[in-house]
């Protein structure tokens, strides 16, 4: 009975339905949505992250021009020339790097967790993994809006690091002063992927029918290596 429940639930919730209720109850989304595609939901927020990205693109250009400036730094071969050639590319190619990255990050976000689940006898799906990877991304929706608030309101002089316009704990450090690998992990102490990252754990608890307490170890664990990953990327 409670099998044959499941679709049903899932069919009377819109999907603009369970992008509000991902806040307010998001174990009730990641319960009604077990067993279903994400691939409209995945399109949609593809969508808005690069909808997004080019609207506030130009808030945030001072942020992005001194992250490849300290990037160029280190290749002091390069001519002026070279250095504009390769920001004009960039620009170009940003939207499709977006593109091409949100979907990308949804998918092996939930094959982490898919794995870090089975530690703990976890009995989610990958395919389950994946929604709830693209569910819990959803706050960082809101990440981009609150960087281009926060950038629109700073002055262009200060936005001179990856985490200018962040909420994290990288925005109080110096990128010029402190050494990259601190700097990044700093970074990763953000309240949008801390956000993200209790969202893991509860579907991971939901789909995975574990405790809580193992989802959330299970989530940690995922959240060392996205933060191993992105040290070793962006250093």
């Amino acid at each position: 009975m409670a099998t044959g429940q499941a679709p049903e639930a899932a069919a009377k919730a819109s999907v603009f339905e369970d992008f509000i209720d991902i806040f307010t109850s998001p174990a009730e989304v990641f319960k009604r949505r077990m067993g279903a595609g994400v691939w409209l939901q995945m399109l949609i927020l593809t969508v808005i992250g690069v909808g997004l990205y080019l609207v506030t693109r130009s808030i945030l250009m001072p942020i992005f021009d001194a992250e490849m400036s300290r990037a160029f730094a280190k290749n002091p071969g390069m001519t002026a020339d070279q250095i504009e050639g390769a920001k004009s590319m960039a620009g170009k190619i940003g939207p499709i790097f977006v593109a091409i990255g949100i979907p990308i990050s949804m998918f092996f976000t939930g094959l982490f967790i898919w794995v870090a689940g089975k530690i703990f006898g976890a009995q989610q799906t990958l395919g389950d993994a994946v929604m709830v990877a693209t569910y819990a991304w959803i706050p960082r929706v809101l990440q981009f809006v609150a960087a281009a608030a926060m950038g629109a309101m700073m002055d262009a002089s200060k936005m001179n690091g990856l985490f200018s316009a962040s909420l994290s704990a990288g925005k109080f450090l110096d990128p010029e002063t402190t050494a990259r690998p601190i700097y990044i992990l700093a970074g990763r102490f953000d309240l949008f992927i801390l956000w993200q990252t209790i969202l893991l754990g509860i579907g991971l608890s939901v789909t995975g029918k574990i405790s809580r307490s193992q989802a959330y170890i299970a989530m940690a664990i995922v959240w060392l290596i996205g933060s191993g990953m992105t040290m070793l990327f962006q250093r």
